[in-house]
């Protein structure tokens, strides 16, 4: 079986955040999908297939579980399809957030997600509570991510995550951000820890500026937004907010195609049915109408 590993949000080799991506004919059992992705210790495997429609399925996986959300594995599987499959652009996703849509310029790929709008929270969940030195400026979440503006920065860079305490959040992850100097290039920057997904940091994500995005649109009176992901590899996302969606602007570079071998045996049999999580309702619908019970804030 073919699979591909890229390195997203980046125009050169070991920088941005690498992705693996298999194209496949049919489902494979969840377990495998999940193997997979532990044996190749990535943040996030996607998987991807075709639709009778001309559109495609495509789910991702953590080391940990299957996510709701992925940007920078949807980018890489773009760049995946567009250079190795020979699929036209635009591309059209059906995810569990819905359908994300990539299409090609002369400057690289622009990723199409939903706006999921920052939602202000009172206090830090408890497992969090004593992770920061100094008090967060504000604090918001999303459906699956907890959000901390440490006021500049420099306080994003500088900042030494607790990871056991974040971890305690579960699928849970945490995102720091920042203002960026008026003299640098960047608007804003961001780091991310998800440790309960197994992902201790992430280089660069970009579902987090689907809520980045209108915060610091927001905060700083412009729709378009220059963001660093001030990770150890680093990444750079050109965004633009509209009413309801946020864009992403990125390219993608191929590090390795690599042929892998599937065990035999009726544990791995092909599943020719998508999953209740493809056109289902999803993890997503379902904690964004719940208002997110998970969380233990105090």
């Amino acid at each position: 079986m073919r699979m591909y590993q890229v390195d997203a949000f980046t125009d050169r080799l070991f920088a941005g955040n690498p992705a693996a991506v298999l194209v496949l004919d049919h489902w494979l059992p969840d377990d495998l999908m999940l193997a997979i992705t532990q044996e190749n210790n990535l943040a996030e495997t996607a998987f991807v297939k075709a639709r009778s429609d001309g559109a495609w399925d495509l789910r991702w996986f953590a080391p940990a579980h299957e996510v709701d959300f992925c940007g920078h594995a949807t980018l890489a599987t773009a760049h995946v399809l567009l250079t190795e499959a020979k699929a036209e652009a635009p591309l059209v996703f059906h995810t569990r957030v819905g359908e994300l849509r990539v299409t090609q310029g002369s400057h690289g790929y622009r990723l199409d997600i939903p706006r999921l709008p920052p939602e202000p929270l009172e206090t830090l969940p408890a497992e969090i509570a004593r992770v920061f030195d100094n008090p967060p400026v504000r604090i918001f979440r999303n459906f699956e991510n907890i959000f901390a503006d440490l006021g500049s920065a420099d306080a994003v860079r500088s900042f030494v995550p607790d990871l056991a305490s974040v971890a305690r959040l579960g699928s849970v992850g945490l995102v720091v951000t920042g203002q960026e100097a008026d003299n640098e290039r960047a608007h804003f920057v961001s780091r991310y820890f998800a440790p309960g997904a197994g992902i201790p940091e992430d280089p660069v994500t970009g579902s987090i500026h689907a809520t980045l995005v209108p915060y610091w649109a927001e905060r700083l009176g412009r729709e378009r937004l220059m963001a660093y992901q001030a990770s150890a590899r680093g990444g750079w996302l050109d965004c633009e907010l509209t009413e309801d969606r946020v864009f992403l602007l990125g390219n993608a570079v191929t590090f390795m195609k690599a042929t892998i071998s599937i065990p035999n045996g009726a544990a791995w049999a092909l599943s020719e049915t998508a999953p209740e999580s493809i056109g289902g309702r999803s993890n997503f619908a379902r904690r964004a109408s719940a208002r997110h019970p998970k969380t233990n804030s105090t």
